[in-house]
């Protein structure tokens, strides 16, 4: 089985709803689980984070767990490149969860087959488990993007040992307006996120994975129905304060096990129209002006 590897950080509530649903997984008990623990960035966080560690040395229910627990506070950005770096090198393919990541049981299901069956198509850069609501499938079936999602992922390591996660060619890519345009065929903020991470404005590993999976035209491939569902959409969150969630998805509840996995690596008009609406200008506007309302 694929190792699991779960960044957490002071969310306590979160996090024991994301384990929750990890220990509900059919292949939990034949699963190694890392667990990754930042430290506190401030003296008020401090606390939150103890908790954390108290109830991570509780949890049982997989084959093997190991906990790290960082005495600085690496960010998640570091955290998931150090930590994954780390473990992909001994393991060859992994599953990343974040703290905040409610899973289906048949989640490990599906990364594990996905990661078996295209580990040896160097076109496929991740496995991805969340997606938004897909019709005109059915339930087993996947399909194709060339943005990868960092809500319940894996990935190989020769795949994921060859980003520059330095962005070497970032300003020859800043004043391409083709490439920035060709960028955001998968979503108009890719871009600016890029620009914003460079500055100093952010501190996203996604944004540069899929930097990276444009550079090389990439794919990721998704199921038909979500695998993943995000509850970290609240106040203590560290990048996700919105009441009106644009990415909200339907969790699968088929349970699942066995996956039809096409071998036709392309993009698909129709499934691409649906993958990219939340991430159009339109839909990001209004669910900015929906979250700048008062409360009610």
């Amino acid at each position: 089985m694929t190792p699991i590897l779960l960044f957490t950080y002071k969310r306590l509530e979160l996090t024991r709803q994301t384990i929750e649903a990890l220990q509900r997984n059919f292949l939990a008990d034949q699963s190694e689980l890392f667990l990754f623990s930042d430290g506190p960035k401030t003296e008020q966080d401090l606390l939150k984070v103890q908790s954390v560690r108290k109830y991570l040395h509780t949890v049982a229910g997989f084959k093997k767990i190991t906990i790290f627990e960082s005495e600085n506070n690496t960010g998640l950005a570091g955290s998931i490149i150090n930590g994954v770096s780390r473990i992909i090198k001994v393991y060859d393919q992994v599953i990343v969860l974040e703290d905040d990541l409610v899973t289906s049981r048949n989640f490990l299901s599906f990364c594990n087959q996905a990661l078996d069956h295209y580990r040896d198509k160097p076109q496929l850069l991740s496995v991805g488990a969340y997606t938004r609501p897909i019709a005109g499938l059915s339930d087993n079936e996947v399909y194709f993007t060339r943005r990868a999602t960092s809500w319940g992922w894996g990935t190989w390591k020769d795949r994921w040992e060859a980003v520059d996660w330095e962005v070497s060619d970032y300003a020859q890519f800043a004043a391409d307006r083709i490439a920035r345009k060709k960028f955001n065929e998968m979503g108009s903020d890719m871009s600016g996120m890029l620009d914003r991470q460079m500055r100093g404005e952010m501190s996203s590993w996604a944004i540069r994975w899929c930097y990276h999976q444009f550079k090389n035209e990439l794919y990721t491939v998704f199921p038909a129905v979500s695998k993943v569902a995000n509850i970290g959409f609240m106040e203590d969150a560290t990048h996700t304060k919105d009441r009106f969630n644009r990415f909200r998805t339907e969790l699968d509840s088929t349970d699942n096990t066995r996956f039809d996995l096409s071998d036709d690596i392309s993009l698909d008009k129709k499934m691409i129209r649906q993958f990219v609406k939340p991430y159009s200008i339109p839909e990001r506007v209004k669910y900015k002006l929906l979250n700048a309302l008062p409360g009610f």
